[in-house]
């Protein structure tokens, strides 16, 4: 499989048939393959080589849809960035991949600088947005414009696909190298399962097109030759507006999404029937809240997607009869391209019931992390993804997750690594200690709290904290609480005891997870 073939298939079966959607443009499949065509010969032309990363810095588009084709009809290589990022995150990323070759929108155009000092390799930055192209960028248009189009690569199987930049257990991010196959496997598995994305669909792009869970969509659209709508960012107005106007049938959308939607008054302003799949995911979805969801969807199934970007995502599934069978705690079964085994601290399998560490394996595993081999041999053993997620498996394969064998937190639908909240925070000067945990949140799911000992006259307040960590790391990450103890919790040899942080936050709630 390669990322190219269903456009090929497409412009081939319809080319006239509208393929993107954004805003006032229309494109064909037709027109679609030209400009891809010629957006890889311009970046040939910018000395772009087999294997090269070329990276992407923007909100949902029609040029983001294109990036994702022209990069390995080029041979090269994808590495979409974080939006949420800081000028210092997205640099490390930039540098640590090797990437010379950057596209912005106008979103983003003013951080170049910044990035630029950062990461001095770039060569060249193209300005993908409506615009005028600020001085010493390049045009996106007149690229493609003045670049004559170039056979396909069809760069696929088992080659690199892209680099796609996680939190990490150090404070930095880690690349995840994914295969042409890896993202074939889960978007071709979610599809087979019958829960998601039908032919000739309408995937309106909602999550951001940077992140797996979209991507997922954006190929199981791609593959059944469907048209792809995308708003910029998550707005419930323009969510509405989008599904009544261009009679989306599919989305992914994260729960906090999904409730924001449900109690929109203008809900009932929009004719939204079209829409027949919603996945969602990061965290599981409130019986409450999915009963105003169903009402204000009344045609739509909903699926819950457990998975993280080292499986491409998806690694289990919860269909749509399994929320109206009342089973919302589970994060579901396996996915057909995917299975999953629960085992102990040496690898052994666990009998159905036992909590131990959730396991992963299939097509989808990724092929390692960028420059880490040390902890891709951790991570991947015998071909097993081990996750860091607790939980346990009944005896009809449900998986229930409990607890987190790896030190982070999902909060709104993104992964926070606690140690790179931690370094910012240690950073402020009135800090003299602290540890960053996840506890509930009604509307984020969890939320990003710092227990902190202060130096001795020192005080502090949340608003400063989140200042000084936001100057340093993404605002999502920063802390939305804090604590101030006398001392933390510490081990015989040492180590702060988290669990016993999270225990009154937790403990009444019979899981150590949203």
């Amino acid at each position: 499989m390669y990322l190219t073939q269903g456009l090929h298939r497409g412009a081939q079966q319809h080319p006239d048939a509208p393929m993107t959607i954004c805003g006032d443009r229309t494109r064909s499949f037709a027109e679609v393959r030209d400009r891809v065509a010629r957006l890889a010969g311009a970046l040939r032309g910018l000395g772009v080589e087999s294997g090269d990363r070329v990276a992407m810095l923007a909100l949902n588009s029609d040029r983001y849809h294109e990036y994702l084709l022209a990069v390995p009809w080029a041979d090269a290589v994808l590495n979409p960035v974080n939006t949420r990022w800081s000028a210092d995150e997205i640099a490390y990323s930039l540098r640590d991949s090797g990437t010379e070759v950057l596209v912005v929108d106008d979103a983003f155009a003013a951080l170049v600088p910044a990035i630029a000092e950062r990461a001095p390799d770039l060569r060249a930055i193209i300005h993908g947005g409506d615009l005028p192209t600020p001085d010493g960028l390049l045009d996106y248009e007149a690229l493609i414009t003045a670049a004559e189009p170039i056979p396909d690569a069809r760069r696929g199987g088992e080659s690199l696909a892209g680099v796609f930049y996680t939190g990490g257990t150090t404070g930095f991010p880690k690349g995840v190298m994914l295969s042409h196959n890896n993202l074939a496997a889960s978007a071709l598995g979610g599809v087979a399962s019958g829960f998601l994305f039908g032919p000739r669909g309408r995937f309106l792009h909602v999550a951001p097109m940077f992140h797996l869970a979209d991507l997922a969509g954006w190929y199981g659209t791609l593959a059944l030759g469907g048209t792809h709508i995308m708003i910029p960012v998550f707005d419930p107005v323009a969510v509405l507006s989008a599904i009544a106007g261009h009679r989306a049938t599919d989305t992914v959308l994260v729960p906090l999404m999904i409730q924001v939607l449900a109690d929109h008054p203008a809900i009932g302003d929009h004719d939204l029937s079209s829409i027949e799949h919603v996945m969602y995911g990061a965290s599981p979805i409130s019986a409450a809240v999915l009963e105003r969801a169903m009402k204000a969807f009344p045609q739509a199934g909903f699926t819950q997607a457990y998975g993280m970007t080292e499986l491409a995502p998806i690694a289990t599934l919860l269909g749509p009869a399994d929320h109206a069978a009342g089973r919302l705690r589970s994060a579901g079964r396996a996915a057909p391209h995917s299975e999953i085994r629960i085992v102990d601290a040496d690898g052994a399998e666990v009998p159905a019931g036992t909590v131990g560490e959730i396991t992963v394996a299939g097509g989808h595993v990724m092929l390692g992390y960028w420059n880490k081999p040390e902890e891709t041999a951790s991570a991947v053993r015998d071909g097993w993804m081990h996750t860091g997620d607790g939980g346990y498996m009944d005896a009809e394969g449900y998986v229930y997750i409990v607890d987190r064998l790896k030190d982070m937190i999902v909060t709104g639908g993104e992964n926070v690594y606690s140690a790179e909240v931690e370094n910012a925070v240690s950073g402020h000067p009135a800090v003299a200690a602290c540890a960053v945990i996840g506890v509930p949140d009604e509307e984020w799911g969890e939320r990003v709290h710092a227990v902190i000992v202060c130096q001795p006259g020192a005080t502090l307040t949340a608003e400063d904290l989140r200042d000084h960590v936001k100057s340093l790391i993404a605002g999502y990450k920063a802390p939305r609480t804090i604590e101030i103890v006398d001392a933390l919790p510490v081990s015989g040899a040492g180590k702060i005891l988290k669990r016993d942080l999270r225990a009154k936050y937790w403990d009444a709630t019979g899981r150590q997870v949203h």
